[in-house]
C-alpha cells in the first residue's frame, strides 16, 4: 500500500502562475507604468525573489518621501501603495514635456513563500523601497503511530 503524500503546490506551477501574472500587468499595465495615467494612477516596477531564509522585493518608487509609503502583508499578499506628489510649476515656466510619473500607486504582489510580517525590514535608498521578510520555518513531517482499537 502506498503512502501518504502531503500536496505541495509544484514550483513549475507556481512559476508558470507568475509568468502568466507577469504577462498580464505588462499587456494591461505599460501605459499606467511608462507614462502615468488620466486618472493619476502609475506602477512602479517590482523585483521579488528568493533567498533560503527570506523573500527579497525591490520596488522603484524615486523622488519619494518614504512617509508617503505604506507597506502591508496579510494572506501572503504584500501591498505596497502611495502617493508621489508633483512639484509645484513655477509661473513663468513654460512646460513643454512632462514624462515622469506623479499621482497615486498600489500594487498587490502574490508573495512566493510564506513569511513572518512581524519581523519584516524595510529600507528606502536611492529611490528603492528594498523589502526584507524572513520566511516561515516549514513544518516538519511527523509521522503518527496508528494503534490497533
Amino acid at each position: 500500500m502506498l503512502g501518504l503524500i502531503p500536496w505541495r503546490e509544484p514550483k513549475q506551477v507556481d512559476h508558470f502562475r507568475s509568468e502568466i501574472d507577469r504577462l498580464f500587468d505588462r499587456f494591461f499595465d505599460w501605459r499606467p507604468t511608462l507614462l502615468g495615467s488620466e486618472d493619476g494612477q502609475w506602477m512602479p516596477s517590482v523585483d521579488v525573489s528568493e533567498t533560503p531564509k527570506a523573500v527579497i522585493v525591490k520596488a522603484e518608487v524615486p523622488g519619494m518621501d518614504p512617509k508617503d509609503i505604506q507597506v502591508s502583508i496579510s494572506n501572503n499578499i504584500l501591498t505596497i501603495q502611495g502617493e508621489k506628489k508633483q512639484e509645484k510649476e513655477e509661473k513663468d515656466e513654460n512646460v513643454h514635456r512632462i514624462e515622469r510619473s506623479y499621482g497615486s500607486f498600489y500594487r498587490a504582489i502574490q508573495l512566493p513563500a510564506e513569511v513572518e510580517s512581524d519581523k519584516a525590514d524595510a529600507k528606502y535608498k536611492n529611490g528603492i523601497l528594498k523589502l526584507k521578510l524572513p520566511k516561515t520555518k516549514e513544518e516538519s513531517v511527523k509521522k503518527i503511530e496508528i494503534k490497533a482499537a
